[in-house]
């Protein structure tokens, strides 16, 4: 008898460790999911630039590769390539300040095209595959400091955004960005005369809001602006260091 209660009791006692440790196996899990991984990838580009295509082609494959994962390509087509023949439908001012700023945050010399920013954090020549797959593949393995949740919605010409945040410290933005898809372009002049342009996940306008544990902004929709075409990216960003701690892709709702 004292044998059997024996047997018992141990037979219990391993039951109750497996279930403790499976407890504890799911409950790290939860915690790796709510913190996982994500790439805001910038890319700064012109469609002036001879250059510039093979990086454009790159993202565009990433972006094919990564499709239903927390990787966020945004590309910032600047202007200082302008006066080289060429008018780049998609440039703007403020992304080339945008870049310039990325310059005095990662202590640059300088500015180029294509150029690469992954995070804030990583930079490089935007047509460099293997450099930008390391990158990538640090911050995906890597546990996101800070989370970021939104929704959006299309309203009497202004996009409406309300998000929650997680750790974001003093001194972070909201940076809102509304991105169109796909677009070819039929370059005339300058580097790449004759040359049709694909593009993929243009920025056409980003916005930067003080962050806080949450709240509702708006911004202007864009001339053109189709919510089939388009996407919103929003992600948290330090305005001393530029690193990126959190990112979100959240859907169009329309106003009924």
């Amino acid at each position: 008898m004292k044998t059997i209660i024996t047997s018992l009791l141990l037979s219990l006692g391993l039951s109750l460790s497996v279930m403790a440790f499976d407890l504890n196996t799911n409950s790290k899990t939860t915690d790796n999911t709510a913190n996982k991984g994500f790439a805001v990838v910038e890319l700064f580009t012109s469609e002036g630039c001879s250059s510039c295509p093979p990086a454009d082609k790159l993202l565009a494959k990433i972006q094919e590769e990564n499709a239903g994962k927390p990787v966020y390509i945004l590309a910032f087509h600047v202007d200082y390539w302008n006066h080289q023949g060429w008018r780049d439908v998609f440039s703007e001012k403020d992304f080339t300040k945008r870049q310039y700023q990325y310059a005095n945050w990662l202590n640059l010399e300088t500015v180029y095209t294509p150029q690469v920013v992954v995070n804030g954090k990583h930079e490089l020549i935007g047509s460099q595959e293997e450099t930008l797959r390391r990158a990538l593949n640090t911050e995906m393995n890597s546990s996101a400091p800070a989370q970021l949740n939104a929704e959006a919605q299309v309203e009497a010409g202004k996009l409406k955004l309300t998000y929650q945040a997680s750790n974001a410290a003093r001194g972070t933005v909201l940076q809102v960005a509304l991105v169109q898809k796909v677009a070819h372009t039929m370059v005339k002049r300058g580097e790449n005369a004759g040359r049709l342009l694909p593009h993929v996940q243009i920025v056409r306008r980003i916005q930067s809001f003080p962050a806080a544990a949450g709240g509702n902004v708006a911004l202007n929709l864009p001339e053109g602006f189709n919510p089939t075409e388009w996407e919103v990216i929003t992600f948290l960003q330090n305005t001393q260091t530029g690193a990126i701690i959190a990112a979100n892709r959240p859907g169009f709702k329309q106003n009924s």
